[in-house]
This record gives structure tokens, sequence and C-alpha cells, in this order.
């Protein structure tokens, strides 16, 4: 059997003379025409590309528009009990790290990180102590790795960031 190509018969034709299909995407250019007769766009191209104008214009506002519950949860600081401390730990690692903090010589555990995520936690004012100063600790969970951070210095309204990374000796600790 022999394939068809985009050009057929012309059925209604006596002699047989062979014409090009035009498809609704792409036009068949005539004999004889230039390059701007084939560019030219169908009424219907306009109205298609007016319709896609048009949705993305209303999408893209909604992206901003609906996503206002994400921002507020951005400060652990502002929904924080009184007389305690946030303490917000983001976990690059793929491993739990479980977090303790240190203070007037004593490890008090605080939570668990799950691997590749992060957790936000309240910490009591008497795990500050009378100086206010504390240490982060966190030990991976499977590893030997650890992570400690210098003695912070942390007022009273304040909140903590800490930042585990891939390696643990590379974390990062901000007090705000």
């Amino acid at each position: 059997m022999r394939k068809t190509s985009a050009r057929s018969i012309n059925p209604g034709s006596r002699r047989g003379i062979v014409r090009k299909r035009s498809w609704w995407l792409f036009r068949a250019p005539e004999a004889g025409a230039t390059f701007a007769d084939m560019a030219r766009s169908t009424p219907w191209h306009y109205v298609r590309r007016g319709l896609t104008l048009a949705v993305l214009l209303l999408a893209a506002p909604a992206c901003f528009i609906f996503n206002k519950e994400g921002k507020a949860a951005s400060s652990p600081a502002s929904n924080v009990p009184e007389g305690e401390i946030a303490l917000s730990v983001t976990n690059h690692n793929y491993l739990d790290v479980v977090v303790y903090v240190l203070h007037d010589g004593v490890q008090t555990r605080v939570g668990t990180v799950t691997g590749s995520s992060s957790a936000v936690f309240f910490l009591p004012a008497r795990l500050l102590g009378q100086a206010r100063e504390i240490q982060l600790y966190g030990d991976a969970i499977g590893s030997d790795a650890f992570a400690r951070t210098d003695i912070l210095v942390v007022q009273r309204g304040q909140y903590i960031e800490w930042t585990l990374e891939t390696d643990l000796r590379r974390s990062s600790v901000g007090v705000f």
C-alpha cells in the first residue's frame, strides 16, 4: 500500500490535479508565494493569541493573592508565647538530628528535626539560666557527626535561627 503525504488527489477533479491539504495549524503555500505570504496569520491566530494573553494576565496575579498564608509563618518570633524563646531549625542534612540546649552545665533535649526539613521549637525561659547564655548541640542519628554553636546570649523577645548543613561542621546560627 502506498503512503499518503500532505498532498492528495482531489477526488472531484477530472484531471487529477494534485492539491495540498491545508491544516488548521499550518497554511499550505500557493505556487509562487513569498515568505511574507506564508507567515501571514489568519484571524483565528489573533483570537488564540488574545485568549492566551488574557489567561496569563489573569493567572499571574492569582499566584501572589493566594500565597499570603506562607508569609506570616516566616518569622517565628511573631507567635511566641510569653516568656519563651523561639528556635527555628532548618536541617539540610539527610539524617535526622536531635537538638539539645546546653545551659548552666546541663544538657536538655529540645526535639528532633527530620532530615531535609525544618522545625520550630519554643524554649522555656528557665533554659536560659541567670546569664541568659546557651549553646545549641545537634547530634545526627546514625552517625558520629554533630554540630555545636558558640555561646549565644539571648534576650527577651529575640529568636534563634539555626541552619544545619549537609556537613554539620559548616552549620550557622543567628540570633535576631
